[in-house]
């Protein structure tokens, strides 16, 4: 059997039972915190991991594996330096998506809508909780740009450990964004690959809710 035959015979059934409109209810935002607290009570490794789809300033399509560090009715937050490739990407055109995929529950989330970077407050707040060497890899890394060799990362770090022996500042051109939830899609597998999907969109008034085919 060669690699296409493995990949076209890689198949699992999914659960009967999967989420239906009364489950779901009418208020995306209680429901996926729901859904993340059994993610995280599952003990899956980083169930905070999401996927976040930004496009460039050319107009491609860039995807990256991102960390998920706050989550309630403004949006999902996550942090980065703000002149990455995403953080250029999201200057350039600021609407992004995002994707959590939580395999052994058999659930997976999107997300879309616009990115607005979070206040200098809220981002010195979640820096002080980051462990000193995060801290200081923050300072150390020209994120994005090409370096010469592990070498020179090696010797910024020094550096900055230097020049930081205790305490980090936070650099001014590192922080958090937040994507704000215009549509938040549900997904759950069934039987069959006849997958729940429920979609919300946000409203005048609130949300509306519709099921989608798989």
């Amino acid at each position: 059997m060669d690699a296409r035959d493995k990949l076209a015979a890689l198949r699992r059934e999914y659960a009967a039972v999967g989420l239906d409109e009364a489950a779901a209810g009418a208020d995306p935002i209680a429901l996926f915190a729901t859904w993340f607290e059994h993610a995280v009570a599952s003990g899956m490794h980083e169930p905070n991991a999401m996927a976040l789809a930004t496009v460039t300033p050319d107009g491609a399509p860039s995807v990256r594996i991102v960390l998920l560090k706050g989550f309630d009715a403004r949006g999902a937050v996550f942090f980065t330096n703000y002149d990455s490739a995403k953080g250029r990407a999201l200057a350039a055109d600021p609407r992004a998506a995002l994707a959590m995929l939580w395999h052994p529950l058999q659930r997976q989330v999107r997300i879309e809508g616009p990115v607005h970077e979070v206040s200098a407050q809220e981002s010195d707040a979640y820096f002080a909780t980051r462990p000193y060497g995060s801290r200081l890899g923050a300072v150390a890394s020209p994120q994005s740009e090409v370096v010469r060799d592990r070498a020179e990362l090696d010797r910024r770090y020094a550096e900055a450990a230097a020049a930081y022996p205790t305490q980090v500042a936070r650099p001014e051109r590192w922080g958090g964004y937040r994507v704000e939830p215009e549509v938040v899609e549900f997904w759950h597998g069934r039987q069959s690959r006849l997958h729940d999907r429920i979609r919300f969109a946000r409203a005048a008034d609130g949300w509306t809710r519709e099921r989608l085919a798989p």
